[in-house]
């Protein structure tokens, strides 16, 4: 799995999709825009539910509930975590990273733009609130095998 840089400043939930599917930022931001999701649509970093139906129109499954984050061991081998959780005026708002795990090995694939390496594996300056776990799928219904050595992106 590779890291895919956010193209638009507000762009993290569309990458971050775009990581999981194996997709390039332009082709997911074209699978959200025909659902009616735009990269500027605030709702993309303060709610879970465009998210969640972006994965599914492209092809994966977010779990049903946000959980809270308690140790990286603890997380699934693929989830979508929010770091950078803040309020927001009245709303909570955070960026999408992509947590993957293969065996002992895991890195955080982060889309913003202008960091040195979008891999990341500096976990304690992380600070993520909750998580949601992802399960790629071929139709929604049976989960595909995802090769171990695809979770891991080439350094």
């Amino acid at each position: 799995m590779e890291p895919v840089v956010q193209q638009d400043r507000t762009g993290c939930a569309i990458a971050s999709v775009a990581a999981i599917l194996g997709k390039s930022y332009d082709e997911v931001k074209s699978v959200a825009r025909s659902i009616g999701l735009f990269p500027e649509d605030k709702a993309l970093w303060t709610q879970t539910s465009p998210v969640r139906k972006l994965l599914a129109q492209a092809g994966a499954q977010a779990g049903p509930d946000e959980l809270p984050f308690t140790s990286w061991e603890d997380l699934p081998d693929l989830a979508l975590l929010s770091i950078k959780w803040k309020i927001q005026g009245e709303s909570p708002a955070w960026h999408w990273v992509v947590f993957v795990r293969n065996g002992t090995s895991a890195c955080v694939l982060d889309p913003k733009k202008g960091l040195r390496t979008n891999t990341r594996r500096d976990f304690g300056r992380m600070r993520p609130k909750w998580y949601i776990p992802v399960t790629v799928g071929s139709s929604g219904r049976k989960e595909k095998t995802i090769p171990p050595e695809s979770f891991l992106p080439k350094d």
